[in-house]
């Protein structure tokens, strides 16, 4: 692999976990690791890596982005991602009012609901 890759794989181990990082790194079949390999090299290891904004900026970003794309499943991860680069609660439930604003009031209810299951799931967070 490459450095980008061995950066990426750094930056997205702490932000998603590296249980979850590993388990799709393994899971993936020489197909998919084509894709497991472009994201972690460009994603993470070329705009996550950038000094320009802090982890917990691009994560708050990433939580607007993803609400207004309606991925349940990547938004859940990236609430994880958002209180592992230091958002609190708080910040979150404010970033989802935000997200009812501008993506809808539907987007929102289901930011909310897993943000939720995210929270029960770290009560010391």
């Amino acid at each position: 692999m490459s450095d980008k890759f061995d950066a990426g794989l750094a930056i997205r181990k702490s932000v998603l976990g590296e249980a979850y990082v590993n388990q799709s790194i393994q899971n993936a079949d020489a197909l998919a690791m084509e894709l497991q390999t472009l994201v972690t090299e460009y994603c993470w290891g070329t705009v996550w890596a950038r000094e320009g904004l802090a982890k917990r900026d691009r994560s708050l970003l990433n939580l607007g982005m993803i609400a207004a794309l309606n991925r349940p499943h990547e938004f859940k991860l990236h609430v994880q991602g958002a209180l592992n680069n230091g958002l609190t609660k708080e910040e979150i439930v404010e970033a989802i009012l935000q997200i009812a604003i501008y993506c809808g009031v539907p987007a929102a209810v289901d930011s909310m609901r897993i943000a939720r299951e995210v929270f029960a799931q770290n009560p010391e967070a």
